[in-house]
């Protein structure tokens, strides 16, 4: 099995792709506790200086806490875990670990708008850095959307300008009731 690795935009994240479907359904782990939902992230997490586990459609992101050994020492390892879990042919999550369920009621015509705009346009380019972005809210009456950042582009310093130069522009011109793009931390 071979395993490509990609940097990203964030210096404390890379991009691991291993050649096949890693997640159905994008997945972030921030801490150890959740990680024990996926025996991937559990091994991930036991490795040195790991800070955070996605795992996107088809790549694995692994953030290092930035006070922890460099990539130069974390990448042989990382890469070894991710290769063992695929060739063992053990599964991503545990039985009974789904993804959180999405809030309860229909979303307003709007919405829809601003999910299928991020789906299409905004998702498959975060993606790309190794991160995830996700409708958390809309308000109507002031026009604040708020998004939420995963995988690499959570913590990245470069998110901000992704979100105010990239993400509110482009929501402005499609979606005029969008006044401007807030990050939920």
């Amino acid at each position: 099995m071979f395993i490509q690795t990609e940097p990203t935009p964030n210096p404390n994240a890379l991009k691991f792709l291993p050649g096949r479907d890693v997640a159905s359904d994008p997945r972030d782990f921030v801490n150890r506790e959740e990680a024990e939902a996926s025996p991937l992230a559990e091994a991930l997490f036991a490795l040195d200086g790991v800070a955070g586990v996605f795992f996107g459609y088809d790549y694995v992101s692994v953030t290092r806490s930035p006070s922890g050994p460099d990539w130069a020492v974390m990448k042989a390892p990382v890469l070894a875990a991710i290769m063992d879990h695929f060739v063992s042919g053990a599964p991503l999550l545990r039985d009974g670990s789904t993804a959180a369920a999405s809030a309860a009621g229909e979303d307003t015509e709007i919405v829809l708008e601003i999910k299928q705009l991020l789906d299409s346009r905004v998702r498959p380019a975060v993606a790309q850095d190794g991160g995830d972005i996700l409708f958390d809210a809309f308000d109507e009456a002031t026009g604040v959307l708020t998004l939420r950042m995963r995988g690499a582009c959570a913590g990245c310093p470069s998110s901000t300008a992704t979100l105010k130069s990239g993400v509110e522009q482009m929501m402005k011109h499609y979606i005029p009731e969008v006044t401007s793009v807030e990050q939920v931390i």
